[in-house]
């Protein structure tokens, strides 16, 4: 076992390749040709191959090679040098490598050992970056460019529209030299197409946000004509919107068609909202039939309640009664896809599940999940309202059958709220029975819609100033939900009307203290306070208000006559011109100014905004009488005549205004016509003696013959209202005994107060809104704009 097993020699350690230059008689090729395996060989397939230099004759002698077939010695190499691993004369050459790895012995006598060159130092400094190259000005003019398009979609996103619109110009500009400097130093393929796309497209929604609609079209014809741009044909989408926002339908269907066909059918969700972009503008149009189409083929495809409600509009505009219903039944089947309520309901009392479930209760997507149900109990309810009246015979039967479908789908809890509705409907028609019945039918249903119901029947019943019956469906609501802000208001109302003024100030405060964005309850708050002559706070009351509903023009009103009770004229003026602001066309306001004034002593001031009032409302007496008043003091006597003339138009039962009619022209010189203006009184009041008075006087001045007449006239009425000044005067001598023993019980009655009497300023009332903002809108602010 061990004959094969050969140890290298001692004496020279270093050379490891001796002898195999010496000559071995076994590598001998003379006898090739008596070697059969080698002639086997050249005979085969391989030893036919064509030489590898065919033109030109190798130099080198042919010379037969053994094989070792047969002999089992191996092939030798080109230099004669046996392979490695071979066998010569019974020795075992070992596996060797060109050269050795990692170390050499030398290596080993004069350092140690370091395979990663470590010892021969630090790394040199990195070479300092050349800033002045074409190719650094290139990419740091990029970082800018990529800069203020950021900096510009972020303006946009905070709402200051001029500053992004200005970033998105410059990174245009900043680009535009980025291409040239870019075409200097490299090939055009080199550009970035990328950043130029990014660039353009910004630019034009900043122009379109800017409301800069030609300016935004041409650079998205920009992009789009590019055909470098990829799948810029997407934004042809964009420029129909504009062209929808241009009113400018036609176009804006064209270029959604457009984008339409060059969108794949892959990108589903796109492809809809473009065909419901679609549907809209042909519904703007007019087109209600192409609108039907892209709604009915949305609803086949993808259903959702924007295309579901926009289809039920369009068959209202055609009429189609059993389209409309089926339209109805497509929204209410749309699903919703949001969690039911139950999943935020803790089912134990693990803390850690109470904790996740306390996180997730009001996060993004729960907020999300109760903006999609809001709408989509907005969309339900006004499509019942819009469809109720017409599906069928009445309006009733509308109701009921949208009633019953909507108690068969996901939707039932708006059954009720429909059944309010309903009772809106019939106040609407001013049929207050039915509404009553109506709203009656809830007071055995749950607390939440028996609650809305007794708060509505409350209003109905304060409205007809039956306020006993108003404060009893008040209590009722109040007892059903005593967070009900509503309810709360409306029996503050309730207990304003009887007087009780602090009271009712407690009821308006509970109910802010449930729901602080309960303006009724505030500004009722404010006129309890100023009822009470706590002016200080009532003012506080109505500036609280007034930061919340800025353009509120009874808010306004209310401050501006606060301050004139606090005895601040300046402050109320200065109120009452943002009054003005508001509704320039009131001319109760304009008078009320115009008063401020005239108090103040600036009749040039009070003169304008009492023509102004007149102008606005010319049957206002207090501003007519104040205006001929005014052309008197100032000697114009002649315009003060068309004032009086029309005051006597509307209350010709006043012998007054004709009198300031006929005395304006006498002093104006007028004579005769005061004369007839006379005569004619005379003929319609023939027992006034200040008409008789001027007329004698008159004809005495003139010297006509009637003065004899009309001076016997004046002696007779000067004689019988003697007689009658008499009479009365001993007839209240003769019964002074008896008015004293009546004095007991007219006393009582003297100091009664009729406390249903009409109101100055009514408090607000608060009707249960359900389905429309607008629902008793008039009602709810209150009749108190200007009072007197």
């Amino acid at each position: 076992m061990m004959q094969n097993v050969h140890l290298a020699p001692e004496t020279d350690e270093d050379d490891l390749y001796s002898g195999y230059n010496d000559y071995n008689p076994t590598y001998d090729t003379e006898d090739l040709e008596n070697d059969t395996a080698f002639q086997q060989a050249v005979r085969t397939s391989h030893g036919r191959r064509h030489p590898i230099t065919a033109k030109i004759p190798s130099t080198a002698v042919t010379r037969p090679v053994a094989t070792g077939y047969g002999s089992k010695t191996s092939l030798a190499s080109s230099m004669g040098r046996p392979m490695t691993g071979a066998i010569q004369d019974g020795v075992t050459r070992p596996m060797t490598a060109v050269r050795a790895a990692g170390f050499t012995k030398a290596a080993l006598r004069g350092s140690s050992f370091d395979p990663l060159g470590q010892s021969r130092g630090p790394a040199p400094p990195l070479e300092a970056k050349n800033e002045d190259s074409p190719e650094e000005k290139i990419r740091q003019l990029e970082k800018k460019v990529n800069e203020l398009v950021e900096e510009s979609c972020i303006a946009n996103s905070c709402g200051d529209l001029k500053l992004a619109l200005e970033k998105a110009k410059d990174a245009g500009r900043k680009e535009r030299v980025l291409v040239r400097q870019r075409e200097q130093v490299t090939t055009p393929e080199n550009i970035n197409l990328d950043l130029t796309y990014s660039v353009l497209f910004n630019l034009a929604n900043q122009y379109s946000a800017n409301e800069m609609y030609t300016e935004a079209l041409n650079t998205y014809q920009v992009i789009v004509k590019n055909k470098m741009f990829s799948n810029a044909g997407k934004l042809k989408m964009n420029m129909g919107n504009i062209y929808l926002k241009q009113r400018n339908y036609s176009k804006a269907i064209k270029f959604y068609r457009m984008a339409l066909d060059q969108i794949p059918s892959v990108h589903k969700e796109m492809r809809i909202k473009i065909m419901q972009n679609i549907g809209v503008t042909f519904i703007k149009t007019g087109q209600y039939s192409d609108a039907i189409n892209s709604f009915e083929h949305i609803m086949s495809m993808a259903p959702n309640l924007k295309a579901g409600f926009n289809l039920i509009l369009s068959y209202f505009a055609i009429g189609d009664q059993e389209k409309m219903k089926k339209s109805f039944q497509k929204l209410i089947a749309v699903p919703l896809e949001i969690d039911e309520d139950d999943k935020y309901i803790s089912p134990s009392d693990d803390p850690h599940t109470n904790l996740v479930i306390e996180a997730i209760k009001n996060d993004h997507l729960r907020q999300m999940e109760r903006e999609r149900k809001a709408m989509a109990e907005k969309y339900i309810m006004t499509a019942a309202k819009l469809i109720a009246p017409v599906i069928e015979t009445s309006f009733a039967v509308g109701y009921d059958w949208c009633v019953e479908v909507v108690k068969a789908s996901q939707y039932v809890e708006l059954a009720n709220d429909l059944e309010i509705n309903k009772a809106i409907t019939y106040l609407r028609q001013k049929d207050f029975t039915q509404a009553v019945d109506t709203l009656k039918m809830f007071e055995k249903k749950d607390s939440r819609v028996k609650s809305a119901a007794a708060t509505n029947l409350s209003f109905l019943y304060y409205l007809e100033n039956e306020f006993a019956q108003a404060s009893s469906y008040a209590d009722l609501a109040v007892n059903s939900d005593r967070y009900n802000p509503s309810a709360l208001t409306n029996k503050g109302n309730t207990v304003f009307a009887n007087g009780d003024y602090e009271k009712a100030a407690e009821f308006y405060k509970e109910a802010l203290r449930n729901d602080s964005s309960c303006t009724e309850a505030l500004y009722n708050i404010g006129l309890s306070y100023k009822k009470l002559n706590r002016l200080s706070e009532a003012l506080d009351c109505f500036l609280k208000l007034h930061a919340i509903l800025r353009n509120s023009a009874q808010v306004l009103y209310q401050i501006a006559n606060v301050y004139e009770l606090m005895e601040d004229p300046n402050q109320a003026i200065e109120w009452l011109m943002q009054l003005i602001s508001v509704v320039p066309t009131d001319s109760r306001a304009l008078s009320k100014l115009g008063e401020l004034h005239d108090s103040e002593g600036d009749k040039s001031q009070a003169f304008q905004y009492y023509y102004e009032s007149y102008r606005y409302f010319p049957s206002n007496i207090e501003v007519i009488e104040w205006l001929g008043a005014y052309y008197i003091d100032t000697q114009f006597c002649e315009k003060a005549i068309q004032y009086f003339e029309r005051a006597s138009l509307i209350q010709p039962t006043q012998v007054k205004w004709q009198l300031m009619v006929a005395s304006c022209f006498r002093r104006s010189g007028n004579y005769q016509k005061a004369l007839d203006t006379y005569k004619d009184i005379h003929k319609k009041f023939p027992e006034n003696v200040e008409c008789l008075r001027f007329l004698v006087r008159l004809c005495t001045d003139i010297g006509l013959k009637e003065v004899q007449e009309y001076a016997t006239k004046l002696k007779r009425l000067e004689k019988m209202k003697e007689i009658r000044e008499q009479r009365i005067k001993s007839g209240r001598d003769g019964s002074g005994g008896s008015r004293g023993k009546r004095e007991g019980s007219a006393g009582s009655d003297a100091s009664y107060v009729d406390p249903l009497g009409p109101q100055v300023e009514r408090p607000k009332t608060a009707a249960k809104k359900r389905v429309d903002e607008d629902d008793f809108a008039d009602e709810e602010l209150g009749d108190d704009l200007l009072p007197e």
